[in-house]
């Protein structure tokens, strides 16, 4: 088997209302979808980037596409190191890896297709057949009564079934982030697990100052609350705290996470399957995790192409420690199932994926188990120059 092709589909779709976090504001949703074709007749689907960019296409398209046509879509770990060390000089995090990612991905669920197996039989074997999920919404939006709309909305994770809820803060004032956080937690009560992600909005210093309030509503793990390239700033801030704090979505690669998981700077490490390298290099990822003991839990914000990535790689995730009665979120990881609007994450597969009660079933057909909606591609597909 040959690969004949590689084609890249950017989309993107306008939101009838924009929502922000600590960095910025959305107002469309995106997507990089990679495809590539073989001689048999048998297609492969990634995802590249959270979300994906024309630039990555382009990468794609022009320095690594030339590097795969032809080859065995089997020989998985060469292509992936042949396409790192073309990129190597220059990319060693970033888009480039971003482009490696979503051709991984893509591969996965050709051998997967090819082999007559889903993916996580081919990743080791499968540990669950469902996960558990957390809600990932509360962003800001432009709304005099957002308070109250955050409250409507955890509420409403609740009603759906999610045992826990991440939101946002770093947007606002500290007193007026706290205040929703206050707000949030004694509105879903303190048996609801939530989480704040900052998305590195803070210093070491703020962020040790908030983080010592947000120890008071019970936060269950506090997210990005310094740059990513401050290695000191997260060791300070885990230090100062009580609560677990989360990282690791603006990582890259085993080399990239090496210092991040050695020096224990998290205690909860959160790669995107999308962005570090594909599940060729989160599978390795996962393994230094798993030795110093940090829990992994994927960062995920994309189509149910990624969610089904995610799916897989946490069926076999082994858990962190091995328990009698191991419990999601305490020794079994969880997957992040993003509620903000995005209609193409909504549109594209043939029979989406969802939450039963807070569960997620792990795919169980061939390759990552997602069939593309190819009149979706038609709908929202931007043309590039």
């Amino acid at each position: 088997m040959k690969i004949t092709e590689i084609k890249t589909h950017y989309l993107q779709a306008k939101l009838d209302q924009p929502f922000g976090w600590s960095l910025d504001w959305a107002e469309h949703r995106s997507a990089l979808l990679v495809q590539i074709d073989t001689d048999e007749g048998i297609t492969g689907w990634g995802e590249a980037g959270a979300p994906g960019s024309g630039p990555i296409a382009a990468i794609i398209s022009q320095i690594l596409k030339p590097l795969i046509i032809g080859q065995d879509p089997l020989d998985r770990e060469v292509l992936w190191e042949k396409m790192y060390a073309k990129t190597r000089d220059y990319g060693q995090k970033g888009l480039p890896v971003e482009a490696i990612s979503g051709i991984d991905i893509a591969l996965w669920d050709l051998m997967g297709k090819a082999l007559n197996l889903p993916v996580h039989k081919l990743l080791g074997g499968q540990m669950r057949g469902r996960v558990m999920a957390y809600a990932t919404g509360l962003y800001y939006k432009k709304t005099p009564h957002l308070t109250q709309e955050l409250v409507q909305e955890a509420l409403g994770y609740l009603k759906a079934g999610f045992p826990a809820i991440k939101m946002k803060i770093g947007g606002l004032s500290p007193a007026e982030d706290l205040e929703n956080v206050r707000a949030v937690r004694e509105a879903i009560g303190p048996r609801v697990l939530l989480m704040v992600d900052a998305n590195h909005a803070y210093n070491a210093v703020t962020a040790i100052q908030v983080g010592r309030e947000l120890e008071k509503y019970q936060v269950f793990w506090f997210e990005e609350p310094v740059i990513p390239e401050d290695l000191q700033g997260y060791l300070e801030v885990k230090e100062a705290l009580n609560i677990p704090i989360a990282g690791g979505e603006c990582e890259y690669t085993r080399f990239g996470f090496r210092e991040l998981i050695s020096r224990r700077a998290v205690d909860i490490l959160q790669p995107d399957t999308c962005k570090a390298g594909g599940l060729s290099e989160a599978k390795k990822i996962a393994a230094l995790a798993s030795a110093w003991g940090i829990p992994y839990f994927p960062h995920v914000w994309g189509t149910p192409i990624a969610i089904a990535a995610a799916l897989h790689l946490l069926a076999v995730l082994p858990e962190t420690p091995s328990c009698r009665n191991a419990l999601p979120f305490v020794q079994v990881p969880a997957l992040e199932f993003d509620r903000t609007p995005h209609p193409i994450r909504e549109e594209l597969a043939v029979e989406p994926i969802l939450p039963e009660g807070g569960w997620v079933k792990v795919p169980t057909a061939p390759g990552l188990g997602v069939e593309v909606r190819e009149e979706i591609l038609s709908k929202y597909r931007v043309v590039l120059d």
